[in-house]
């Protein structure tokens, strides 16, 4: 049975540094865990991503040492079920925003009689195709759980939503919460940021783990201090993109660029 080291890093609340992978290919997976990152998010939400792209990017990330984490497209059991199926232990699911969602995806993870996972190991990559002694008895151990807040509904609740047990953190995604309290494109507006040291401090205090994306390195040093376990410093795509312009600019060539200064990516 393979042993999940990030939920038991967040659990010996230790800092996870990761990186967000939305190329939606193995090869480039592949080159990003060669970096050395604590974890990297394959992004089946925003990226092109489906099952077997995703199959395909945590079979490239395997022999290295960070942990992939999946986020799924939607809070749906077939979509967590497969994406567990698949070998993934460590699940982000977005648009989480009532005690009652957050209820449901937890009850997607696990097996019966804690859940309502379906069985199917025979077919599973998790379980080596059933060559895991024991696998079903112990998968549920080995799940991690994130659930993402993103929204001011979703911070409303969150006491309601740390209430519930099973799960291991919340993510904050300061993007859409940015644009849900009507500063789009400003996750660092002062009252975004207030919004975010409470929820950490509030998620912290339940004994869970919190965690964000921010790619502003003196905000995401700021929301270390104050206690975010897992943290994403950046995304590969904008360091693709932010490169190739920098590349193409050193040789006179004009780039038609956004204002990036504020974006948490």
């Amino acid at each position: 049975m393979l042993k999940n080291t990030f939920k038991k890093a967040l659990a010996d609340k230790k800092t996870q540094i990761g990186l967000w992978a939305g190329l939606a290919n193995a090869y480039c997976a592949e080159i990003i865990a060669g970096a050395g990152f604590d974890w990297l998010l394959i992004d089946g939400e925003h990226a092109p991503n489906d099952i077997p792209i995703i199959l395909s990017q945590l079979q490239a990330i395997a022999p290295y040492k960070s942990h992939p984490i999946v986020r799924v497209p939607v809070n749906n059991e077939v979509i967590i079920k497969q994406a567990l199926d698949i070998g993934a232990q460590t699940l982000l699911i977005p648009m989480v925003n009532t005690k009652e969602e957050a209820l449901a995806a937890i009850k997607a993870c696990y097996y019966p009689p804690h859940g309502i996972r379906g069985v199917g190991s025979a077919l599973a990559r998790a379980s080596r195709w059933n060559r895991v002694d024991g696998y079903l008895k112990q998968a549920n151990d080995e799940i991690c759980i994130l659930l993402q807040a993103e929204t001011k509904q979703a911070l409303d609740n969150l006491p309601q939503i740390l209430e519930l047990d099973g799960f291991d953190g919340i993510f904050i995604g300061p993007a859409d919460l940015s644009a849900d309290m009507g500063y789009m494109g400003n996750p660092n507006h002062p009252e975004v940021v207030a919004a975010i040291e409470k929820a950490i401090a509030q998620i912290k205090a339940a004994n869970k783990a919190p965690g964000i994306l921010m790619a502003n390195e003196q905000m995401a040093k700021h929301y270390i201090e104050l206690g975010a376990l897992f943290v994403a410093v950046g995304v590969d795509t904008t360091l693709l993109a932010r490169a190739a312009d920098n590349l193409a600019q050193n040789y006179g060539l004009k780039i038609d660029t956004a204002d990036t200064k504020n974006s948490v990516y």
